[in-house]
């Protein structure tokens, strides 16, 4: 799959690194922005503030199914008009859209891997989007599970603060399975 990742930071970079091991061609964004025309997938991995200026700087959005990986920190808020930097996203790219790997730890990547069972990669989104978003889990080594449609794009926003709390209130970063009961 050819992927386009604007954003070369950590959760950016790291999957980008991920993606080119499991044959992916991956091209890689910064913030002199660039052309995505090619790609069948967008990772959009830059500060949550960030969003309007990184999706200004990009040709070639317009209808590609885009995962949003970024969150909200220190005060930052989305763009006026709308409940999610995800449902931002939509209403200016216009394809498939998905809250993506905005809850996992980007400093523990090169560890999953090595994971006894594949983690959860928690992702809110169009239906659309779906198959992309399992794809590229479990290229990653996730596991992808859903939160619901694109209206539990904010909420999964909330929980990304919920599990940089828990992580600094002594349990360091971590990763989380969600799984049914038969598959315990």
């Amino acid at each position: 799959m050819n992927i386009t990742v604007i954003g070369r930071g950590n959760i950016g970079g790291g999957l980008a690194d991920l993606w080119e091991r499991a044959g992916h061609h991956v091209t890689r964004l910064g913030r002199d922005g660039g052309d995505a025309g090619t790609a069948e997938a967008v990772l959009l991995a830059v500060p949550g503030a960030a969003v309007e200026v990184a999706l200004s700087s990009v040709r070639g959005l317009d209808g590609k199914p885009v995962l949003d990986a970024t969150n909200l920190y220190g005060g930052a808020r989305t763009p006026a008009g709308f409940t999610s930097n995800a449902e931002y996203v939509k209403a200016v790219t216009g394809g498939p859209t998905a809250k993506a790997f905005s809850t996992n730890f980007a400093s523990l990547f090169g560890q999953i891997s090595d994971a006894r069972v594949r983690p959860s990669n928690l992702w809110a989104g169009d239906d659309e989007a779906a198959g992309i978003v399992r794809q590229l889990s479990l290229d990653a080594g996730y596991e992808a599970v859903r939160l619901g449609d694109l209206s539990m794009a904010a909420t999964q926003e909330s929980l990304a603060g919920v599990l940089l709390s828990i992580a600094q209130s002594g349990l360091g970063q971590f990763v989380y399975r969600m799984a049914a009961p038969e598959q315990l």
